[in-house]
């Protein structure tokens, strides 16, 4: 399914038709402030944007492309400390998984903008470019890790739904988020706990905020968060579980055996952003963020009685039996700790009364160590120890850039012509430490059957560990043209070297056209591209995992490109991935109160990166870990995405208070278009691929104000999706229908300076249909939902300001 001309021409003709209505009727209402298309306004005024413009005096409603912008009280409205949550419940094309016991993803969760990959949107904190997490996730992608930002800690979140690599480099195939840190003065604390009404995934924070000027000339914002949460469990015990302790009612089986749920996490949050006048026109800047978490979540069970690769019985060791030490199987116990650090140091200033330019340094890291307990290494018998160190990933990132932006005054133009320019270098290295001997070693019981490395997730090998680096160069130019009051022309270009695979030049064409002072037509056409990372380039791993079928392990392997096994297999160096999007939109406002637009895009996407097809180890060829198939990255297969943005907001008087209501919707399809990897050649994993996401997602919400009391209420929609069971060898699928739910929360001022707010996620306690093919696993509802799948969430808020 495709999204029709017709539908498009029929929504933007039912907007128009909507606005016309509403202006003749503007001068009724014409004390009310117009609001953003997603939220309240700052000071009751639309806030100036930086993002996807270098202008100084843009605002939502003037841009050239689509800009949510999201404020305290709407980031606020959200029971998260989690950045990936918030954003999902505040934009329309924004989906984050769950993904319980799914390796280090349980704790990297992917989140896609526009049903595109993880790592095609790229990530702003004050504008400066944000690193990536060290995990490769979802079909190898790596993109930043959201969850490392303290969501106390952001002043407003703007996020452009556009192309912007011409603009920005890398990565902004989808789009840009920008995360604007607070920077206002004051102390503000807060304690938040909440709970599911299942009475598990107990969670407690704690955030506090101080900001204060210093010197003359200086100001400084510090923060920190502390939370922890327990975990959650959707489960029923496995059959075969139930089947062994009936055939063994001495012994007393753990019901369930495994969990599914979320992890249990901890973490802490610091940092500061700051600023100081030198003098009159020079200003210094900075920001820094360091967060460190720990995270354990279950594995799957492993049966005694069919785990033969675990508990088979050898005179490789005699009198050796597992059943000794596991006597009723196991869950290995999978845990990560990651520690987190950015930091940016600047100089800014005027070099006259048109010229501003501004000058910074940063520096990005992320390591994530992982562990594994309650396993074994069966290939090594009584020797094996039963708790691993796995090995450590690090990705760290450093970056020098350079932007000037000059206001040329042309006689013609209604405002000055804005010409932005600059360059950057890039370094970014990806290391990965191979964990302890006994985790990856293939042991003499191997010979015999027994299952080789740490059982649920390998060690990295000394043959996987390294430290792969990559250098990029880049100048830019952005234009942006006032040819008249209501014409608005932009154009940018950005050339780019990379040192690993040569050179890009990518370009974007937008314009915006007023239509009269309150509607506006908008649109652009850019081209652009998203490197491969040194870690998607030279690094292997391994993974296992459990057959829905047979409930056997299975061990695969995925190969760096320049692996002698993966060149004779067909594996190619890593390119690019190259996209061309194309948008058009209508914007509007009035006096009434009504806001909103509604834009179309088309994105090809060619070269795209995924993970190729899976191959039995050729016969003579060396297999030192074991692996059951082999894989590696390939970029051979292209896509078209089409979709529709479609953002409203209506703020009037009610009573004595005031009431606003927002609409998100977006729809939006991906198809295959070619290619010989497995996404394109594969009916199966073509059809995990085009439909694993709702083409649909919409949130509604009404948030009403009177005196002390604050009441919102919010219905989030997903539409139907596709969920696959992953096994080894004949994937099994399931169709999930749409899913509504019902979120409520009530605030109330105690004082000026203390309040207190209450809420309940998902009111209606609302699951979605059963996983069928996961039932053998004891998992009841999908691991790959794109909505959280723990029921009713309950929470309370109290927040004092000094």
């Amino acid at each position: 399914m495709t999204l029709s001309r017709t539908r498009i021409a029929q929504a933007v003709a039912l907007l128009c038709s909507l606005n016309a209505l509403l202006i003749p009727h503007a001068q009724a209402q014409n004390n009310l402030t117009t609001p953003s298309a997603t939220g309240n306004e700052e000071a009751g005024a639309q806030a100036v944007i930086v993002t996807g413009t270098r202008g100084s005096n843009r605002t939502q409603f003037d841009t050239m492309a689509p800009v949510d912008v999201f404020n305290r009280e709407d980031i606020r409205s959200v029971d998260s400390s989690d950045l990936n949550n918030v954003l999902a419940q505040l934009v329309p094309s924004y989906v984050v998984q769950r993904l319980p016991m799914a390796d280090g993803q349980v704790f990297v969760r992917p989140a896609t903008l526009r049903g595109l990959s993880p790592d095609q949107t790229l990530v702003l904190i004050n504008g400066k470019r944000f690193h990536r997490s060290a995990l490769l996730g979802s079909r190898g992608a790596q993109a930043a890790d959201l969850a490392q930002i303290p969501v106390s800690a952001i002043k407003r979140i703007e996020v452009l739904r556009d192309g912007a690599s011409a603009q920005y480099g890398s990565d902004a195939i989808a789009g840009v988020i920008n995360i604007i840190l607070d920077d206002t003065p004051g102390t503000e604390f807060s304690v938040r706990h909440s709970q599911y009404s299942e009475g598990d995934g107990k969670s407690n924070e704690v955030n506090l905020k101080t900001g204060f000027t210093f010197g003359d000339a200086g100001k400084a914002t510090i923060f920190g968060a502390l939370a922890k949460s327990d975990p959650t469990s959707r489960t029923r015990q496995r059959a075969d579980a139930i089947a062994f302790q009936a055939a063994h009612p001495e012994l007393n089986v753990p019901n369930p055996v495994q969990r599914w749920g979320q992890p249990e996490l901890e973490s802490k949050r610091i940092g500061f952003n700051a600023s100081m006048n030198l003098s009159d026109t020079i200003a210094l800047y900075s920001y820094g963020l360091y967060s460190s978490g720990d995270g354990t979540s279950d594995f799957n069970w492993r049966n005694p009685d069919t785990s033969t690769g675990a508990y088979k019985t050898s005179s490789v060791f005699p009198g050796w039996d597992l059943r000794r030490l596991y006597p009723v199987g196991f869950s290995p116990s999978y845990s990560n700790e990651q520690d987190d650090v950015q930091f940016v140091a600047g100089l800014r200033g005027q070099a006259s009364e048109r010229m501003n330019w501004d000058v910074s340094a940063s520096y990005g890291r992320n390591r994530i160590d992982y562990k594994l307990a309650n396993s074994i290494n069966a290939s090594m018998g009584p020797t094996s120890p039963t708790a691993f160190y796995l090995g450590r990933l690090s990705q760290e990132e450093k970056i020098l850039n350079a932007n000037v932006n000059y206001e040329l005054p042309v006689a013609s133009m209604a405002q000055p012509l804005n010409i932005a320019f600059g360059t950057e270098v890039r370094n970014e290295t990806y290391g990965v430490k191979a964990g302890e001997v006994a985790s990856y070693t293939v042991g003499p019981g191997a010979a015999i059957g027994l299952d080789a490395n740490s059982n649920g997730a390998p060690g990295f090998s000394d043959r996987q560990a390294g430290s792969w680096g990559q250098d990029s160069y880049a100048a830019y130019l952005d234009i942006e043209a006032p040819v008249s009051k209501a014409l608005n022309l932009g154009a940018a270009v950005r050339y780019e070297h990379f040192s690993e695979f040569g050179n890009t030049v990518n370009g974007k064409l937008s314009a915006r056209y007023a239509l009269n002072p309150d509607t506006a037509l908008r649109g652009s056409y850019s081209t652009g591209f998203r490197a491969p990372t040194p870690g998607q380039s030279n690094t292997n791993s391994t993974g296992q995992g459990l057959d829905t079928k047979t409930l056997l392990l299975f061990t695969s392997g995925r190969l760096a490109n320049n692996d002698p096994l993966a060149i004779l297999l067909g594996a190619q160096p890593l390119k690019p991935e190259k996209s061309q999007n194309l948008s058009l939109g209508l914007t509007w406002k009035n006096a009434l109160g009504f806001s909103g637009s509604v834009d179309v895009y088309n994105i090809k996407v060619t070269d795209r990166f995924s993970t190729s097809a899976s191959f039995a180890v050729p016969a003579g060829i060396a297999n030192p870990l074991r692996y059951t198939s082999v894989s590696y990255f390939t970029n051979d297969f292209d896509t078209t995405t089409r979709g529709i943005d479609i953002v409203g907001s209506h703020l009037s008087k009610l009573g004595n208070g005031k009431l606003n209501l927002t609409l998100a919707y977006n729809y939006n399809t991906t198809t295959v278009d070619s290619g010989q990897s497995s996404v394109a050649t594969n009916a199966a994993q073509r059809k995990v691929f085009e439909e694993r996401l709702p083409r649909q997602k919409a949130t509604i919400s009404g948030n009403y104000e009177s005196g002390n009391w604050d009441a919102l209420a919010r219905v989030r929609y997903y539409g139907a999706w596709t969920d696959n069971s992953g096994n080894a060898t004949g994937d099994i699928f399931q169709r999930f229908g749409g899913i509504q739910f019902l979120d409520i929360a009530l605030s109330y001022k105690l004082s000026q300076k203390q309040s207190i707010r209450a809420g309940i996620d998902n009111l209606l306690n609302k699951y979605p249909d059963e996983a069928s093919f996961q039932a053998s696993r004891g998992l009841i509802y999908s691991r790959n939902a794109p909505y959280d799948t723990d029921g009713r969430s309950l929470y309370v808020e109290y927040k004092v300001k000094f």
